[in-house]
């Protein structure tokens, strides 16, 4: 028998509904209830357009206001204490101060604010966030601690189980599962403390199994009270190298969750869970679901051990790239699953996506933006639907006995030509980039001195005090700003008054930064729709959509470049913009660009080539950019790679080929200057403590990175590998509107100092503040100014400090 589903679809609304009744709500535009009804309307939308599609089920869990991590927090009742939510306090209330903190305002909380240190006022500050896997996608992560308790608090998704059931669709509902929760949060003592590795021995999460698992169990029985067969258990983390321990309670987890109610149908995806594939298909579940794109190589092996009673779900339609699907070669996997036996008995075969479809924008179907041969070839969410549609169709015919129906046929067989015309597209190739990349020299991916010889020469050039401050490129994007961007791009403005704007603008930032007495300035960004799609816009090979956006994290989407053919730089992208926001100031100015690893990442990349040589053109690209910004005398040039890390492969065997690939691309990009022009990168919210020494081989002369939410964690481990070039760890979260007080920032520098010495250290918050407010960006960057001249008024003023006598010996 065959059946179909997803795992998720997009929340945020074809429109992006979500994103903007969120914000309306957190500027007080709109009411909790109208917040409510948008999600409500957004849910039966998607539902709907699942039945539309031929799927066998919807899945109900998939939508949240923010996060589904966050989400579980609360179904799990595990707020973390250090919030101290007052009786009375409501839900959705409690969760926008879990995820956002809280602002200085106290907008949408009645929680006062407390003064001191960080651990004094932690219930201000927001949880801290990461990338889901591999994935652009941030999650919220829980805390844990010894004295972490569970309790069912399944309201909300029972509410959304009604909801779709009052509709009369058949409802499959979706959980993080246990394994995955448990992982990927934080343990820590308490929040002054220093964070424990939840994964390594004695295993302090794993202490929390038991008390866990009562609580899942409580929730799968009271889904099931609700008339609900299957429930769908996302457990992504059996893509990774687990420990024996965890593999152990993997067994315990669905030996215990086996008898609570409903069906289970395990769920893995984003990569292969070889290694652990036989115990997995011995597990008391009722289903496994396997991801046939990025993990195919596991199927052979799971078609010969999951016995045939159970059903196979099969995510064949890719859920994180947008190319349209070689469905004969799904079709081909599938039927290898019947040949198998699968299919037979009591068991079922599901067509599925890999993934959920959170990853892919709602549609392309009717994008005029996206170049029009390009177009035919690209499945947003909707599209993928009909695709697992399609497949079934097929599959049902074939499994019969029957003939194809004539609109099935002609169906397959016009993908068939979509894909064999983009195959052979002249659009894809350009021999000068081969011609280039042919060429390419060991030199070519080296500075010409070690990094103690350019740092002497950038000292003698720039004279900074110790501790300088920056930031890492945008400044707010106001109203004002995307409506002057907007009414150019519709034709409404003029070039030379849309320029005159942004100079305008330009100016501003540069004005303010220098009032306030920032050392090294950045010129605000105010030109750039995003910082990866600004790029793809100048850069051959890329198309760009009308509206495929897709989440970030909470209400901050975007809108991902296509990459479908060779890259290469036709003219210069920056070097007017830098060079006019230098003329205003003599102190320097950053030349802002995003390096080819993040470029990569953040688009829809091609599928039709290695994705190292695609790095390689993109790194010479910006490779030139980097040479002509010298040549205009930009002697500070910024190259961000926010998404090195999430690039890695999800089993650390692989990690190697990776890291080389990656590190050179940068290292190419960085590589065409002087030695007194210093080079900067930045890093946000990933981990980064377990490839430190491929992060110190892209030799960039600055680095700046997260910290801040992590209260500094993140930079022991570069301490401990002594990292030997410059860094600018973030003292201040940009990602809740909080403004953080100077004893907090004071605090987080001399953390910072501990171990990293000071002729070394940067001060700068977290990330860009593109998605910020002017007025708590100024009040938190004088804070951060004045935080930094304490510590070099401190220093002066010490005798004995290494450090310090380092600095002004």
């Amino acid at each position: 028998m065959i059946k179909s589903h997803i795992l998720g679809f997009p929340r945020v609304g074809e429109q992006r509904e979500l994103k903007f009744e969120l914000e309306r709500f957190w500027s007080g535009e709109s009411t909790q209830e109208q917040l409510l009804n948008t999600g409500k309307t957004l849910r039966q939308k998607h539902w709907q357009a699942q039945v539309d599609s031929g799927l066998d089920w919807v899945s109900v869990g998939d939508f949240s206001f923010y996060d589904l991590m966050a989400d579980h927090i609360q179904l799990l009742g595990c707020e973390p204490a250090r919030f101290n939510f007052q009786e009375g306090q409501g839900q959705l209330e409690r969760y926008f101060r879990m995820v956002r903190g809280q602002s200085n305002s106290g907008a949408h909380s009645s929680c006062h604010l407390s003064h001191g240190t960080r651990h004094e006022s932690s219930s201000s500050f927001a949880l801290e966030m990461t990338k889901w896997f591999d994935t652009n996608y941030h999650y919220m992560v829980p805390e844990f601690n010894t004295k972490t308790q569970f309790s069912a608090h399944p309201q909300n998704l029972i509410a959304q189980i009604n909801e779709a059931q009052a509709l009369s669709l058949p409802v499959k509902v979706s959980l993080i599962g246990p394994l995955t929760f448990l992982y990927l949060g934080k343990f820590k003592q308490d929040w002054k403390n220093t964070e424990l590795d939840p994964h390594a021995k004695p295993y302090p999460a794993l202490d929390l199994l038991d008390n866990l698992l009562n609580t899942y169990s409580q929730i799968l029985h009271d889904i099931h009270q609700q008339g609900v067969e299957w429930v769908q258990m996302d457990e992504p983390i059996l893509s990774l190298d687990l420990s024996p321990q965890w593999l152990a309670a993997l067994d315990k987890t669905y030996s215990f969750l086996k008898a609570s109610g409903p069906k289970i149908l395990l769920a893995t995806y984003f990569g292969s869970t070889q290694g652990q594939t036989s115990q997995i298909c011995k597990l008391p579940v009722d289903g496994l679901h396997v991801d046939c794109v990025r993990a195919v190589e596991d199927l052979p092996l799971i078609l010969d051990w999951l016995p045939n009673y159970k059903v196979l779900s099969m995510g064949v339609v890719d859920g994180r790239n947008i190319w349209k699907t070689n469905l004969d070669k799904a079709l081909q996997r599938v039927h290898s699953a019947f040949a198998a036996g699968k299919g037979k008995e009591q068991g079922q075969v599901w067509l599925s996506s890999s993934c959920s479809l959170l990853h892919s924008p709602y549609s392309f179907a009717s994008d005029q933006v996206v170049n029009p041969q390009v177009r035919p070839w690209l499945a947003g969410a909707l599209e993928k639907l009909a695709e697992i549609n399609l497949l079934k169709q097929a599959l049902q015919a074939d499994l019969q006995g029957l003939e194809r129906p004539l609109k099935v046929k002609n169906a397959l067989h016009a993908q068939s030509n979509i894909l064999e015309n983009r195959a052979n597209s002249p659009l894809l190739n350009n021999a000068q980039v081969a011609q280039r990349l042919g060429s390419l020299k060991g030199s070519d991916s080296m500075r010409a001195l070690p990094f103690q010889a350019r740092q002497a020469q950038q000292k003698k050039r720039f004279h900074l005090p110790i501790f300088p401050t920056t930031t890492i490129g945008s400044f707010p994007q106001t109203k004002a700003i995307r409506a002057l961007r907007s009414a150019f791009k519709k034709g409404q403005l003029s070039r030379v008054d849309y320029w005159t704007a942004i100079k305008a603008e330009i100016s501003a930032v540069i004005d303010f930064q220098e009032e306030i007495g920032i050392d090294v300035l950045v010129h605000g960004e105010a030109e750039r729709n995003d910082m990866v799609e600004y790029f793809g816009e100048q850069l051959e090979g890329f198309t760009f959509s009308a509206n495929g956006w897709v989440q970030s994290y909470g209400s901050r989407c975007v809108k991902p470049p296509i990459l479908f053919g060779d890259v290469c730089r036709p003219t210069p992208m920056t070097v007017e913009v830098a060079s006019y926001a230098q003329s205003l100031s003599p102190k320097p100015v950053k030349g802002m660009l995003t390096g080819p690893v993040t470029i990569l990442q953040w688009s829809f990349v091609r599928d039709d080539q290695p994705r190292a040589t695609t790095a390689l053109q993109i790194a010479l690209a910006i490779r030139d950019e980097v040479c002509d910004l010298e040549a205009a005398g930009i002697g500070m040039i910024q190259i961000d790679e926010p998404a090195y890390r999430e690039g890695l492969p999800l089993r650390k065997a692989q990690w190697g080929q990776y890291l080389e690939w990656a590190s050179r691309a940068f290292r190419i990009s960085a590589s065409g200057v002087r030695s007194d022009t210093q080079i900067h990168t930045h890093m946000c919210y990933s981990e980064f403590n377990d490839i430190l020494p491929a992060i110190a081989g892209m030799d960039a002369d600055v680095i700046t990175i997260e910290t801040s939410r992590s209260d500094m964690e993140l930079l022991r481990g570069f301490g401990e590998f002594k990292y030997p070039n410059e860094i600018g760890p973030g003292v201040y979260d940009i990602h809740s509107p909080r403004v953080p007080r100077l004893n907090e920032m004071v605090r987080l520098i001399r953390k910072a100092n501990e171990v990293i010495p000071a002729e070394n250290l940067w001060v700068n918050p977290d990330c860009g503040l593109k998605t910020r407010d002017w007025p708590e960006t100024e009040a938190a960057l004088k804070l951060m100014v004045q935080a930094a001249k304490q510590l070099r008024q401190e220093a002066t003023g010490r005798t004995g400090v290494n450090s310090i006598v380092k600095v002004l010996s």
